[in-house]
């Protein structure tokens, strides 16, 4: 017999998935009001956390329609499960006196557990905040992170998109064709374990013999040494990545790494090739999420072209080092980067604005992916028309959006859901080339 939990929801749960009301199977969640009031107040929000407020409203007044004393009465979910709505004044147990519950709405809901806690000694917080957690299981209360969107364990479990192996592997043959049937190639136990467009770094035992090559599916190739833009792959990942970016075949491309490693300098020179001098697209559309690092400075005055200035200031020094002359800032450089936005070839769009669109016959680059949620991330995929790649990077290191974490974010989401298909490719950077200090920086801060 299966023996019914208690859930107690907190609001970041709730506003960064609105369908967590029915995500616990045939189990009991229990909602503070204090959630109810914190909703109300992210409501308005013009964001993707005012956005799931909203739908959460919506979809607690469905569910509420025709039920009177909450208190009392449960909601039948169709899961199986009942959803009560609680006030804390009528469950409300005692904190330490370090626990302020004039201020923090987070130790209200504390408070709450501790009282529930007596009626029922099961019953378990579920929250997206570290802290919170932690006071919870000081205080005796157990707790667990919201994991529905989360792919995998932990970062280092996150496909890297390469594997090595070493055997007896006709490697000769493989250089002399360039392209060899993976049957004839590879051993059965490899073809058992690989995905579509994952990288092998090959070595035949008892030589020093080696190559690099990409397993399609059906073949495997070896990896030609394109440079495009003059950018050069600097060590084997980027010449891996470089291989995936000019791939017209490969409808979504995810490169990870950390500061440094070139993956959005690799993705705009990639692109700029492809579209400037391949032809194979008609627009480079580059997207960043506002995101700000640290406090943020407010609204900015201006169009959104003027708004937008400050989070394409990257993509704007990637692009002038790409259309330099000889390596060193131009006038003409300078001026060619301002044509190119004005006449709609590269083109900088706002993530806010990008519901509804259709893009077509476009190289599209979502830099800074990790701060990305799966809602996000969906509509922007969503949003790819005929003809259009899209390119996501980022650093899962490095997430400033508190709704999401390195397992749970649309660019860790995108690897994992999409390595089994041909259409997509993976590779994870590991190697910075920026500079020495960006490289120890990244390692040892």
């Amino acid at each position: 017999m299966t023996t019914i939990k208690t859930y107690i929801l907190d609001t970041n749960v709730l506003l960064s998935d609105p369908n967590a009301l029915f995500s616990f199977e045939e189990n009991d969640i229990v909602l503070p009001l204090i959630v109810i009031e914190e909703l109300d107040h992210q409501k308005d929000r013009q964001d993707e956390v005012g956005r799931n407020a909203r739908e959460t409203v919506r979809k607690l007044t469905e569910l509420v329609k025709g039920h009177t004393d909450l208190q009392n009465n449960p909601i039948e979910l169709e899961s199986g499960g009942r959803l009560f709505i609680l006030s804390s004044q009528v469950i409300d147990g005692k904190l330490p006196i370090e626990l302020d519950l004039t201020t923090s709405g987070d130790n209200k809901i504390l408070a709450f557990c501790k009282g529930l806690q007596v009626q029922n000694p099961d019953v378990i917080l579920v929250s997206r905040d570290m802290l919170i957690r932690l006071k919870a299981e000081t205080l005796g209360i157990t707790c667990q992170d919201y994991k529905k969107f989360s792919v995998t364990t932990s970062v280092s479990a996150l496909y890297s998109g390469v594997k090595n192996l070493a055997g007896q592997y006709d490697i000769d043959a493989l250089y002399a064709n360039n392209r060899m049937p993976a049957s004839q190639f590879l051993m059965l136990e490899d073809l058992q374990t690989l995905n579509p467009n994952q990288f092998l770094v090959v070595k035949q035992e008892g030589t020093d013999r080696s190559v690099l090559a990409r397993y399609t599916g059906t073949e495997v190739q070896t990896i030609n040494g394109y440079s495009p833009c003059k950018i050069e792959g600097r060590n084997k990942e980027q010449k891996f990545a470089i291989d995936l970016l000019l791939d017209p075949a490969i409808k979504l491309t995810t490169i990870v790494g950390s500061a440094g490693t070139g993956k959005t300098l690799l993705a705009i020179a990639a692109g700029l090739h492809l579209v400037l001098d391949g032809k194979k697209y008609k627009s480079l559309v580059v997207c960043r999420p506002i995101q700000p690092v640290g406090k943020d400075i407010g609204y900015l005055p201006g169009t959104m072209e003027e708004k937008m200035e400050p989070w394409i200031a990257p993509i704007k020094d990637n692009l002038r080092f790409l259309l330099a002359e000889g390596g060193k800032k131009s006038k003409r450089g300078e001026e060619t980067m301002e044509m190119l936005f004005e006449n709609g070839t590269i083109e900088v769009e706002a993530m806010t604005f990008i519901r509804g669109r259709s893009i077509a016959n476009a190289y599209m680059i979502i830099d800074e992916a990790q701060n990305l949620n799966v809602h996000e991330l969906k509509t922007i995929i969503t949003r790819v028309g005929e003809g259009t790649k899209i390119v996501l990077t980022g650093d899962i290191e490095q997430i400033d959006n508190m709704y999401v974490d390195s397992v749970s974010n649309g660019l860790t989401v995108a690897i994992e859901k999409f390595k089994e298909f041909p259409i997509a490719g993976h590779v994870t950077l590991t190697k910075g080339e920026r500079s020495e200090l960006a490289t120890l920086a990244a390692r040892i801060l």
